[in-house]
């Protein structure tokens, strides 16, 4: 039998570009999202932030929970 040829996945981590608290998760795990949706919205010094999906694709896995503090640079969402 011939091998099954390998699909490449292209994952792409979408992290925090500032400190502060998730506020909101407006998306799960198996989403369809589109460039530019808001996945979560983070809380910094009184201001709403939007994480948005910086492609088309599926959320794969959300690294974080509402409430939590996240840092600069900490892995937010998984996109598959």
């Amino acid at each position: 039998p011939q091998p099954r040829p390998v699909r490449k996945i292209l994952m792409t981590e979408v992290k925090a570009e500032l400190v502060g608290n998730v506020w909101k998760i407006t998306s799960k795990p198996g989403d369809e999202v589109a460039e530019d949706d808001v996945l979560m919205i983070l809380e910094s010094m009184k201001m709403e932030i939007s994480v948005t999906a910086p492609r088309a694709g599926k959320v794969k896995e959300i690294r974080v929970k509402e409430t939590e503090v996240v840092k600069e640079g900490q892995v937010l969402v998984v996109l598959e």
